[in-house]
């Protein structure tokens, strides 16, 4: 019995509230956010730290991920593009007929997200005195749940497809084309989903680790995750095509080389000491 393919074709717009659409990636990103925000809150709490403490970090979090996506899509993919418009770099607009429109941001970078959230982490430990791993630690707990229901939010947006499969299986995205292609969005929902289950049991067994362990760990294992769904997906620019691998794992790369030192380094049991 062969297979057919699923297909594809919401309208990511929930319902237009007159120039404003609202968007299923919008509402899955915001609820990302929220659920990473219980389980920081949560964590905080089992610690005994003030609970006053999370709403400027969760202010440093969102602007931070905004920002840094933001950037890090115009600057690693299309620099040529946004640095001759760079009021559509910062604002969700675009140029239209000669008058700005608003269109939500069209491309958010998750690496610079994440370079975004290190340096958010940092400024918020700095100005509240608190220790940077300890809370990069907290951060990481919730990260890759949130990064799983962004993931969804492309999935309902039929944007960051995967490679046709060559064969029935797959989903087609009919918004784009009529082929079957690898849902890579839900590949790496799922992955992210994974790791934060794993995440979760290492941080309420008995396990002795020192501040920091878990945030090198989700660095290692989201990022390789990263590296190897990058091989179902299609290119997101042209640029890209030329290349022995694409931006998206190259810029993984020193993502997993951090998290390993950072393993290494914060373990109470390192593989090598060090002096």
């Amino acid at each position: 019995m062969q297979l057919e393919p699923i297909r594809w074709n919401l309208d990511p717009v929930i319902i237009q509230l007159g120039n404003f659409p609202l968007k299923y990636y919008g509402l899955l990103f915001a609820t990302g956010i929220a659920l990473g925000y219980i389980i920081v809150r949560r964590a905080y709490l089992k610690e005994g730290k003030s609970t006053e403490l999370l709403d400027p970090l969760l202010t440093y979090m969102v602007i931070s991920i905004i920002l840094g996506a933001r950037l890090g899509h115009c600057l690693f993919y299309e620099p040529a593009y946004y640095l001759q418009h760079p009021i559509e770099m910062f604002f969700p607009v675009q140029k239209i007929e000669g008058s700005y429109r608003f269109t939500g941001y069209l491309g958010l970078a998750s690496h610079g997200g994440s370079i975004g959230v290190l340096i958010g982490i940092l400024l918020y430990s700095k100005k509240y005195n608190l220790n940077a791993w300890w809370v990069l630690d907290k951060v990481a707990l919730a990260a890759p749940l949130t990064g799983a229901f962004i993931r969804l939010g492309n999935f309902m947006n039929s944007e960051i497809i995967g490679k046709p499969t060559g064969s029935s299986f797959g989903i087609i995205f009919e918004r784009v084309d009529q082929l079957p292609r690898h849902p890579a969005q839900l590949y790496e929902a799922i992955s992210y989903l994974l790791i934060f289950i794993l995440l979760s049991k290492i941080y309420r067994s008995k396990q002795q680790y020192k501040d920091g362990f878990l945030f090198g760990f989700l660095l290692a294992l989201l990022f390789t995750a990263r590296f190897f769904i990058e091989f179902f997906k299609i290119n997101q620019v042209q640029f890209e095509e030329g290349m022995m691998l694409n931006m998206g794992q190259w810029l993984s790369l020193p993502f997993i080389l951090l998290g390993v030192v950072v393993v290494w380094r914060k373990s109470v049991y390192p593989i090598i000491k060090s002096n």
